[in-house]
């Protein structure tokens, strides 16, 4: 996964275009101002960086060196900070209660360690914190407008919703979006959202 990723970064475009992603952009104004945000799997930055730009101090997780160094060249075309740090979620460690929000944007993984990511998401937002997700469904497949080939890479409703069953589901959304995001993401597509609070 690791060269495969760091081989697809690896390119003067960035594969998933510069902006945010639709879904965070549009519901930044709901989440509180100057907080410590995590991105992880957070690809070349366009999702850190936007929440840098809204006030937030801002680190991201990925296992490519090279979305890292784009991930840094996009801050500074920006002029903002991000800080990165190269993590492999497998073996991640989650520090309790040490983040206002952690946000992850198509990051799609095996059974396995999307059940442990999820854990670690919940150790290590703050009570009050949030938890911020757009991710591919297991309709996904035949829109062929991207994400992940294996359906098991792909999210259920159920996923998510037992996952935060006892935090406060602020949005949730599952259904069809249109997504122009560089030429990783282009046209009709079938996604979950998530705004969940840690109460």
């Amino acid at each position: 996964m690791n060269n495969h990723w760091h081989e697809r970064f690896n390119t003067a475009d960035y594969v998933f275009g510069k902006e945010p992603n639709a879904f965070l952009a549009s519901i930044a104004h709901r989440l509180p101002a100057e907080g410590k945000w995590l991105a992880i799997a957070e690809g070349e930055g366009r999702n850190a960086v936007f929440l840098a730009e809204q006030g937030h101090r801002v680190t991201t997780w990925d296992l490519a060196e090279s979305g890292l160094q784009k991930t840094k060249q996009l801050a500074a075309e920006r002029n903002v900070a991000v800080a990165t740090e190269w993590v492999d979620l497998s073996n991640a460690v989650w520090q309790p209660a040490q983040w206002d929000g952690i946000v992850c944007i198509f990051g799609h993984f095996p059974e396995a360690l999307r059940n442990r990511t999820l854990q670690g998401v919940k150790t290590a937002v703050k009570p009050g914190g949030y938890y911020l997700t757009e991710v591919y469904s297991k309709y996904q497949l035949p829109y062929k407008s991207g994400g992940p080939k294996d359906e098991a890479l792909l999210y259920q409703a159920e996923d998510l919703l037992q996952a935060f069953a006892d935090w406060k589901i602020v949005h949730f959304f599952m259904g069809e979006v249109v997504r122009e995001e560089g030429t990783g993401h282009q046209g009709l597509s079938h996604v979950i959202q998530l705004l969940a609070q840690k109460q």
